[in-house]
């Protein structure tokens, strides 16, 4: 009996530690990638999405970075111009040349912004397995910073939820594969790899005049977080300030879209992306462009991509 007890407790070792095995890196891009969905980016995927160009007309997809912006605390921003306000400065030359300056003192992850892939992993490790130690300092990312990324520029589409679920989408509403077909079958579309998706939720909107972030949002759920990646898409954004339902599907889960996206995936996050005007002019496929700021060493980055159609 004593040995039975013994083999149990190895065979359920054994199975415990089997379990415990990651099963999500090396990448599919291989053991030393450190870029991610981007790689699914190609010269003809882009020369195809220009041409979703028909009417020049370009959407700002950016909202305004300020002092009352609402931000997932501590973040805070703030700007200091470094000039005389009163005029009673020096000018230079017979042209009597003046300007201004400014210096900025914020965190990186406040407004409309792209999480790179050092922003969250797993139990300390990120993508592909990398471990934090591999590459966090205090002076910045020596993997993983935003400065590599490179151009996107490829097809846009945004599934407007609020066609399903109303305006603003309930909080706590998780779009899984079932939610993300359906609104594809709504608009004759499907994902192809390469592609950017962004859904529109009324989120933004509801709360314009909120100074602090919301408790609960509507967005994408585990299971269709792992569908999109499936599909090959390079980021996934929302007009919302995590993407990903909250509360979370699982409450002892938190943020576990960031995970299955940023870790397990190498897909990026688009967070509070403007989606009101493209929704109000039924648009749903165009032309996505971002080029991130290239600043080294960031998590993340203040971005305003643009869709034109």
């Amino acid at each position: 009996m004593f040995r039975t007890l013994l083999a149990s407790l190895a065979a359920t070792t054994l199975l415990t530690s089997a379990q415990a095995e990651p099963d999500w890196y090396p990448s599919q891009f291989g053991a030393d990638d450190r870029l991610g969905a981007v790689n699914h980016l190609t010269e003809a995927k882009t020369a195809d999405a220009a041409r979703l160009i028909t009417t020049g007309k370009t959407y700002a997809l950016g909202m305004v970075t300020g002092r009352d912006t609402p931000a997932y605390g501590p973040r805070e921003y703030d700007v200091m111009i470094l000039q005389l306000a009163d005029g009673s400065g020096t000018p230079l030359g017979t042209n009597k040349a003046v300007g201004n300056d400014d210096y900025v003192d914020t965190f990186i992850g406040i407004g409309s912004q792209i999480d790179g892939l050092g922003h969250m992993g797993i139990d300390h490790l990120y993508y592909n397995g990398v471990h934090v130690s591999d590459f966090v300092t205090t002076s910045g990312l020596t993997q993983f910073g935003t400065q590599d990324l490179p151009p996107i520029a490829t097809r846009g589409l945004l599934l407007d939820m609020t066609q399903a679920f109303g305006t603003p989408v309930p909080d706590g509403t998780a779009f899984n594969k079932a939610e993300i077909d359906a609104a594809l079958t709504r608009l004759n579309l499907t994902i192809e790899p390469g592609d950017v998706v962004l859904f529109h939720t009324g989120k933004m909107a509801s709360g314009s005049t909120d100074l602090a972030v919301s408790p609960g949002e509507p967005g994408l759920g585990v299971e269709g977080a792992h569908y999109l990646a499936s599909l090959g898409v390079v980021a996934v954004g929302a007009d919302t300030w995590a993407v990903e339902a909250i509360p979370f599907e699982d409450p002892v889960r938190p943020f576990e879209v960031h995970q299955t996206l940023l870790a397990k995936h190498g897909v990026y996050i688009l967070e509070n992306m403007v989606t009101d005007a493209l929704a109000a002019d039924g648009v749903s496929e165009f032309f996505f462009t971002l080029g991130a700021p290239r600043l080294e060493g960031t998590v993340q980055a203040i971005i305003n991509p643009v869709a034109i159609r």
